[in-house]
């Protein structure tokens, strides 16, 4: 029987049935302007358009790394030793947004201008459910 996972956050991210898929951003698109917006807006943020139409759509989960920092103490709410000093990144996703999110890895393992591609990470178990955030890792040469 395989372990149920559930997003740290609902509403922010998938986390597919497929344990090999890719999640994706849960991310608004302005109907008028075309604008992508993360997290979900209900109305553009754009000031010379501000229209409520907007529509759910899911971006990524590929990017590239503007910039990005690492932190040494404990993830907040991981009971995961690895999670002890982890990076977070400044993603430049294609559908337009800049996102902050975690990074996978070491600080060496990253440079400015990298692609990247996004993952789910176990945080912790809850009874018969596995936590799961949204991270980011470099992307295999070669790959997409």
């Amino acid at each position: 029987m395989s372990t149920r996972r559930v997003p740290v956050k609902s509403g922010y991210f998938t986390v597919p049935d497929d344990p090999a898929a890719l999640p994706k951003l849960l991310a608004s698109r302005c109907n008028k302007c075309s604008e992508h917006f993360f997290p979900r807006r209900r109305v553009c943020a754009r000031p010379e358009c501000l229209s409520p139409e907007t529509t759910d759509v899911e971006i990524g989960p590929y990017g590239t790394l503007y910039s990005y920092t690492f932190v040494h103490f404990p993830l907040f709410g991981s009971s995961k030793l690895e999670h002890i000093g982890y990076g977070v990144g400044l993603i430049d996703l294609p559908e337009g947004p800049r996102v902050q999110l975690p990074l996978a890895g070491k600080q060496e393992d990253y440079q400015v201008g990298m692609r990247l591609v996004a993952e789910l990470e176990p945080m912790r178990e809850d009874g018969d459910a596995e936590i799961v955030m949204m991270r980011f890792r470099p992307l295999a040469e070669g790959a997409r």
